[in-house]
């Protein structure tokens, strides 16, 4: 009895894992970007001001090597902007380009929906 209430778990694991995974492949499909960028563009969309990777890091969950990827994914694109520190020149702070943030406004949240499993 055990044995299967655990394996029905681990089935059901591994269907919110496809589902997702498919949710991921149908973003990048549509908007040319990983659904970590998605997530950083809104992240930098929703904040008043510019944040460092660290910050950024920290907000999304991901490592500092995975949140540099994405960073640098992204700025390669066009969609955020890197700008020197001010006060303290070895930081870095990141904010959402025009171009980034008309990307997000065309995002149809509802490919983002997660299908009853």
């Amino acid at each position: 009895y055990h044995k299967a209430i655990v394996m029905k778990r681990l089935c059901r694991i591994r269907d919110i894992q496809h589902a997702i995974s498919n949710i991921e492949h149908n973003f990048q499909e549509k908007y040319g970007i990983c659904f970590n960028e998605g997530t950083l563009l809104c992240t930098l969309m929703n904040t008043e001001k510019m944040l460092t990777s660290g910050e950024i890091s920290d907000l999304l969950g991901l490592s500092h090597s995975n949140t540099s990827k994405i960073i640098s994914s992204a700025e390669d694109k066009g969609y955020i902007h890197r700008e020197l520190g001010h006060e303290d020149k070895r930081h870095m702070y990141f904010s959402i380009t025009s171009k980034g943030k008309e990307l997000v406004e065309t995002v149809d949240f509802s490919i983002l929906d997660i299908p009853n499993i």
